[in-house]
C-alpha cells in the first residue's frame, strides 16, 4: 500500500528527529554516507549447499544480479546494504552488496536479524489456512460470528476477503491516532485492540467483496479471529503452526523495540542529509500481526518454501488461496502482481513466483517461490522503499528482484 508505507516513514523520522532518540540510545546511531563508506561496502556471491552451508566456489559474482545490487547501493540514498539468496533444491546463492551497518562495516549475511514488515501477512495467512484446513476456521466465516463485539459495520466481512484485501475495513496504519501515540512513545507496547480503536468508529472504505485495497487492517483481524477459535495466543499459534513444522529457529514476534544480535541495521536517508538507524525506532507492537515479525534472510527463505509447499496447509486450501484478482503488494513486487489469499502472484519476463514483499521504517523485503517450493528467493535492502518517497530506489530494487527470479528459474 503506497500511502500508508509513506505515512509510517514520516512517523519513524519524526519520532527520531523530535525525541532525539535514536541518537541518544543507539551509540552510532547516525552516520554520514560518504564515498568512504560506499567503497568499504562487501560485494560478491557465493554458493552454498543448504543443508551444510558449506561453501563450494564463487558463483555469478559478475552477474546482472550481482551488478544491479551494486548499482542500487551506490545510488543517491540508497540502501546502505542489499541481502539476495536464491535457492534451486538444496543449493542456493548468496548476493551482497553494501554494509550490513555504517557504525561497524561488515558484510550482510543471511544469519542477520531483520524486521520482514508485511511478509509478516503471509505468516499470519498460514495460520489462518492451517485452522481452515483443520475445520476451525471457514473462508466464509465472518468477523461478527467470531468476533461479535467489533464494529457491526464490520460485521458481514469474510475471512476470505481479509485474507485478499477485499474487506473495505478503516486501515489504522493511516490513522492520525497511530501517528500521535508514536510520536509521543514510538517504543512503548501498543495492543492489538488498540491499534484498531483508531478507526473503530470509522466507515468502511468500501462495499465489502466490491474491490481490493491493501490494508494492514485486515491481518490484525485475521489473528484475532485465529485467537478466537483456538483460545490461544497468536504467538503460541505461530510457534506450533509455523516455526516449529518448518525448522525456523531465528523467528520471533517481539513486543518490544530491540533488535535480537546479530541484525542488519535499517536507515532512514535523506539527500544530503546524515543516515539515521531506524533499526530500533518503533515498538514491533505497533505492527502486530501485519508487520511486526523479526526473522534472518535464511528463515524467510525456508518458510516462502514452506509456504507454497504446501507444509501448513492442505493442497484443497492451497487451490482456494491461489485464486487471483489484480492488485499490488505493498510496497508492488517485480512485474505484474495479483492478489491471492496472504499471498501475491509476480508475473515477470523470466516466469512467475508466488510470495509477499512487506516495507516497514529501515527494511524493504520481498520472499517468493515456485508452487511446491522448490526454487526460491528473498530480498532485504535496508531501507524503507516505496513508490511514494524514493520511486526511483524501488524501481531499482524491482529490478533486481526481477533480475533474482530469472535467476531462480534459470535451468541449473
Amino acid at each position: 500500500m503506497r500511502g500508508p508505507r509513506f505515512v509510517i516513514t514520516g512517523i519513524a523520522l519524526a519520532a527520531a528527529l523530535a525525541a532525539g532518540l535514536l541518537a541518544a540510545a543507539t551509540p552510532g546511531s547516525t552516520a554520514t554516507r560518504g564515498a568512504a563508506t560506499r567503497g568499504a561496502a562487501t560485494r560478491g556471491a557465493s554458493t552454498h549447499r543448504a543443508s551444510t552451508h558449506r561453501a563450494s566456489g564463487p558463483a555469478g559474482a559478475g552477474t546482472a544480479l550481482q551488478q544491479a545490487l551494486d548499482r542500487l547501493v551506490a545510488m543517491p540514498s540508497g540502501p546502505p546494504g542489499v541481502l539476495v539468496i536464491v535457492q534451486h533444491g538444496s543449493w542456493h546463492t548468496v548476493y551482497r552488496a553494501g554494509t550490513a551497518s555504517l557504525a561497524q562495516l561488515r558484510p550482510p549475511t543471511i544469519w542477520d536479524h531483520v524486521r520482514i514488515a508485511s511478509v509478516s501477512k503471509a505468516f499470519s495467512g498460514a495460520v489462518a489456512l492451517n485452522l481452515v484446513s483443520r475445520g476451525k476456521l471457514r473462508l466464509s466465516d465472518t468477523i461478527g460470528r467470531i468476533l461479535p463485539a467489533f464494529p457491526r459495520a464490520w460485521h458481514r466481512v469474510t475471512l476470505a476477503e481479509l485474507l485478499q484485501h477485499r474487506s473495505g475495513l478503516p486501515d489504522y496504519i493511516t490513522s492520525k491516532g497511530l501517528a500521535l501515540r508514536l510520536q509521543r512513545a514510538p517504543r512503548k507496547h501498543i495492543l492489538p485492540i488498540q491499534l484498531l480503536r483508531f478507526v473503530w468508529h470509522d466507515p468502511l472504505q468500501f462495499e465489502p467483496g466490491t474491490r481490493y485495497l491493501y490494508d494492514d487492517s485486515d491481518n490484525l483481524v485475521i489473528a484475532m479471529m485465529a485467537r478466537a477459535v483456538t483460545h490461544r495466543s497468536y504467538r503460541y499459534l505461530l510457534r506450533i503452526l509455523v516455526y516449529q513444522p518448518a525448522g525456523l529457529h531465528q523467528t520471533t514476534l517481539p513486543a518490544g523495540y530491540r533488535m535480537p544480535h546479530p541484525y542488519l541495521h535499517g536507515y532512514e536517508l535523506q539527500p544530503g542529509q546524515p543516515a539515521i538507524d531506524v533499526s530500533e525506532a518503533l515498538t514491533a507492537s505497533a505492527a502486530w500481526a501485519s508487520g511486526g515479525i523479526v526473522s534472518t534472510e535464511a528463515d524467510a527463505n525456508t518458510f516462502i518454501r514452506g509456504y507454497l509447499a504446501p507444509l501448513f496447509f492442505s493442497r484443497h486450501t492451497q487451490a482456494a488461496q491461489l485464486r487471483f484478482v489484480p492488485g499490488d503488494s505493498g510496497p508492488p513486487g517485480p512485474g505484474t502482481n495479483a492478489a491471492g489469499l496472504a499471498i501475491f502472484r509476480y508475473t515477470t519476463r523470466c516466469g512467475t513466483v508466488y510470495g509477499h514483499t512487506g516495507n516497514g521504517p529501515g527494511y524493504t523485503q520481498l520472499a517468493a517461490a515456485t508452487p511446491g517450493g522448490a526454487d526460491s528467493l528473498a530480498v532485504t535492502a535496508t531501507e524503507q522503499l516505496n513508490t511514494r518517497s524514493n520511486p526511483e530506489l524501488l524501481a531499482a530494487l524491482r529490478n533486481a528482484e526481477t533480475l533474482a527470479i530469472c535467476d531462480a528459474l534459470a535451468p541449473h
